[in-house]
């Protein structure tokens, strides 16, 4: 089973432009906790609401300047639309990661995969990989 059977579709990209402000209100309008980043139509890494947190609201940032480019990290780990469905999972689980982008071979997303995603299409030990895996602490920075 590929990738782009069981990712969603619906992306939510957001401009390392946008302020910070804005960011957190698209968040929680939306309800999503992590955006991936877009400039000119590519991937360029993503912001989450801990990052917004962290990097920006406990640091020195001024928050009425701030945007996401301040907020977000870099050298986000995807996947291409016509991966196995194990191999994203083994790559969710080894960086521990909830949710990954999925890009199509011309360097566009076109969706992101989910632990949720894997778990309801039957990969093989999803549950087991997103507690064990993804929810033990590593000491490590995650990557989304």
């Amino acid at each position: 089973m590929n990738v782009s059977e069981i990712m969603s579709k619906d992306v939510h990209l957001v401009d390392p432009n946008t302020t910070i402000r804005e960011c957190a209100k698209r968040m929680r309008d939306e309800d999503i906790g992590a955006f991936p980043v877009g400039e000119n139509d590519k991937l360029i890494g993503v912001v989450t609401d801990r990052d917004i947190t962290v990097r920006c609201v406990a640091g020195d940032t001024d928050l009425s300047s701030a945007t996401v480019r301040d907020a977000m990290s870099e050298g986000v780990l995807w996947c291409f639309d016509d991966d196995d469905v194990e191999k994203a999972a083994k790559s969710m689980a080894e960086h521990q990661i909830r949710r990954m982008p999925v890009i199509n071979h011309d360097k566009r997303m076109c969706g992101v995969v989910t632990v949720a995603d894997l778990a309801k299409a039957g990969v093989e030990h999803a549950e087991y990989i997103a507690y064990r895996d993804i929810a033990s602490p590593s000491g490590q920075e995650r990557k989304m």
